[in-house]
């Protein structure tokens, strides 16, 4: 499997990303993620919609909080087609919980915890630390990406404005 070194840095500190990195204008790999209920869910159930997808450490630290509140907030803004979905390594218990004390109802939590696959899938886990890094993805109703973000340093939040602006231009 591949290995990014210093693709990233947490806290200063140079990281490594497991798997192929995941590039704009091809398809993005299926998934097969953990909802809050248990439920399997795949990329290919969201076909024909945009999608949003965050990926972030952990919905319980500061940073994933915030991002994954503002994108619950703006998602209003972004159409009725556009679906946001927030992928980490939380147990679906812990994001179902975090969810309702923050009041999130407009961003999808999925959990990458069972198989560990969507992170080298999508070249995102972070070797030493066994999450995923924080990225954005804007993918078309075909499953092609559209945009993509990998924040650079881990504990800062994305470029939302930018990630609006991809949903945008889906169209």
């Amino acid at each position: 499997m591949v290995e990014r070194r210093g693709a990233v840095t947490f806290k200063g500190n140079p990281m490594t990303l497991v798997g192929d990195e995941v590039q704009e204008g091809k398809k993005a790999p299926d998934f097969t993620l953990v909802g809050n209920d248990l439920s399997e869910t795949k990329l290919s159930d969201l076909a024909g919609k945009t999608v949003v997808l965050l990926t972030v450490p952990s919905l319980d630290t500061g940073v994933c909080d915030k991002e994954t509140r503002t994108f619950n907030q703006r998602s209003g803004s972004l159409g009725d087609n556009v679906a946001v979905v927030c992928v980490s390594r939380d147990l679906p218990f812990a994001q179902k919980r975090w969810c309702g004390a923050a009041g999130v109802e407009n961003v999808q939590t999925l959990s990458d915890y069972k198989e560990h696959a969507f992170g080298k899938d999508y070249g995102l886990e972070i070797k030493e630390l066994g999450l995923l890094a924080r990225a954005v993805l804007v993918l078309d109703g075909e499953g092609t990406v559209r945009y993509k973000q990998l924040v650079p340093e881990v504990a800062e939040e994305p470029d939302y404005d930018a990630a609006a602006e991809a949903v945008k231009s889906v169209g």
